[in-house]
């Protein structure tokens, strides 16, 4: 090579590793992201950090768990000072640039506190910035909607942790903020008309948060994205220093609203309910409780909640799913490409993942939450070097924190302290699995379903076992992956797997008790 390679990282969110080709869908279409896998290496057991936005977008940035990084749950921030792997290449001469969904700081202004005397009971915080400030007068409202209202084009304040230039895009489906709001403001006539709910397209499907929205295609967050990154890789075809540019699409997460000729793409029909409620033999509580809700009418507490549906809402939001990827599909072809067209293909790292999954109508239920099924915690990862353009498929456990340290070694920098990714390089030259085990951390910001305190559920997955603990509550979850891997039979309460519970309770004790903060490094002997 002439130089560094150049990286270009496509994120997607809420998108679970099934639902591409390449992965084995049968229906749903994604040439240009399986051109990726055929020219790389596929990841076929790869988990998240946690099965939650913003954590598990902190421990992609950081390659620490969530418990480490301090950004636990949605809601909180990633302290501005937290190092990232983006922090690093910068600082080793790499041009980096996001473009889309960051989620590293709230992107909502409401706040989840009470009123009256609550709020009282929950003053003073644990730390001394009753502002919410890291003490170093950061700015943690960058990705708030008041920051947008202006008509003008907000400047963004970077580095960004890392990133040198910044286009962010807020919020899901069609209606997203921050500098995509104001691009559509500018570029769409009758934005108003285009965001007024009452001019839905007409439809006849039922599954909640099914809209057909008036946005035409090219004036979609998914096109504005890809068109803005293009834009970018082409001012940097003739530069002399690399690049790393991240890539973030907030589809295919709800409402289910693809675009244009998205909606119809593919119809309900396609999409049986394969796993339905009844194929479980020991449903927990929490499934229990969210099937009685259904029937119950009982309506979700927010539209982020996870919840149960019948077989004709699952089958519609499955095809509205599949809409949504091909159109993120069509993104990453735009992407690629430019890519090539500008000659910048040959030189150029590409990677493909999601910031977790969603049930997507595993045992009828949809979105994601407190029960960590492989639906929302096992994600697509896809690595193509241009090093190395055949394409593989590697079985190796691995995590979102690997790829922090994979990025950095590939590139010749050492990870600093305190990451506790491992890099896959390694797996991806056949060299030997990095883990034979990994953690995945849940928490929530408040009591919800059946917690009567705020949700503690913690994970371990291996080859052949997930394991998990939920926080003061006296059933868990052990699941056979090798003769059950769709999850069906929970053998927690079943004697003749207590040693193998017992085993896996130490595996996890052992990953739980490496859960501090190993920076800053002892300099002095005492």
């Amino acid at each position: 090579m002439s130089k560094r390679p150049n990286f270009v990282f496509f994120m997607t969110d809420q998108h679970r590793a099934d639902w591409l080709g390449c992965y084995g869908h049968p229906v749903v279409k994604t040439p240009h992201i399986d051109s990726i896998a055929a020219q790389g290496v596929r990841f076929d057991n790869f988990h998240v950090a946690s099965p939650i936005c913003m954590p598990n977008r902190a421990s992609f940035m950081t390659g620490r768990m969530p418990s480490v990084h301090g950004l636990r749950y949605n809601g909180c921030a990633l302290p501005l000072n937290a190092n990232t792997f983006v922090d690093m290449l910068a600082k080793d001469g790499y041009q980096t640039a996001s473009f889309g969904k960051s989620h590293l700081q709230p992107f909502l202004d409401i706040s989840r506190l009470p009123s009256g005397e609550n709020v009282e009971r929950l003053i003073p915080e644990a730390w001394n910035t009753p502002d919410g400030s890291d003490g170093l007068g950061g700015d943690y409202k960058q990705e708030e909607p008041g920051t947008y209202e202006g008509d003008g084009y907000y400047d963004f304040k970077t580095p960004y942790y890392g990133f040198q230039q910044v286009n962010m895009v807020t919020l899901h489906g069609d209606r997203c903020g921050g500098h995509y709001q104001q691009w559509f403001r500018q570029n769409a006539g009758n934005w108003e008309d285009l965001h007024n709910p009452d001019n839905e397209l007409p439809h006849d499907y039922v599954c909640p948060q099914a809209y057909r929205t008036p946005v035409p295609e090219e004036l979609y967050p998914t096109n504005y994205i890809a068109e803005r990154a293009i834009d970018y890789l082409n001012s940097q075809a003739d530069a002399d220093d690399p690049f790393f540019t991240y890539i973030s699409f907030p589809d295919p997460h709800h409402p289910f609203n693809p675009p244009g000729k998205y909606w119809d793409m593919y119809s309900p029909d396609d999409f049986p309910v394969d796993l339905p409620f009844s194929d479980h033999k020991n449903p927990n509580p929490v499934m229990q409780l969210l099937k009685e809700n259904y029937h119950n009418k009982e309506a979700q507490l927010t539209p982020q909640m996870m919840m149960y549906q019948g077989d004709r809402e699952i089958r519609e939001a499955r095809a509205l799913t599949a809409g949504m990827i091909s159109c993120v599909d069509d993104g990453v072809g735009k992407v690629l490409d430019a890519l090539r067209a500008n000659g910048q293909f040959d030189n150029t790292v590409i990677c493909f993942s999601s910031d977790h999954g969603d049930y997507l109508g595993d045992f009828n239920l949809l979105l994601k939450g407190s029960m960590p099924f492989r639906g929302i915690t096992r994600v697509p990862f896809i690595w193509s070097d241009p090093d190395n353009r055949s394409g593989a498929v590697s079985n190796a456990l691995a995590s979102t924190i690997d790829i922090s340290a994979t990025v950095c070694n590939r590139v010749g920098l050492a990870p600093y302290n305190g990451i506790q990714g491992k890099s896959l390089l390694s797996t991806m030259e056949n060299r030997g699995d990095v883990r034979d085990s990994l953690l995945i951390e849940f928490n929530e910001s408040s009591p919800r379903l059946c917690f009567t305190s705020s949700a503690r559920v913690r994970s371990l997955v291996t080859a052949e076992w997930r394991y998990t603990i939920y926080g003061g509550l006296e059933w868990g979850e052990l699941y056979d992956l090798k003769e059950d891997p769709l999850e069906t039979n929970n053998l927690w309460n079943n004697p003749d797997y207590q040693l193998v519970r017992g085993e896996l309770a130490e595996k996890l004790c052992h990953h739980l008790a490496a859960q501090m903060d190993e920076s800053p490094e002892s300099i002095r002997l005492a």
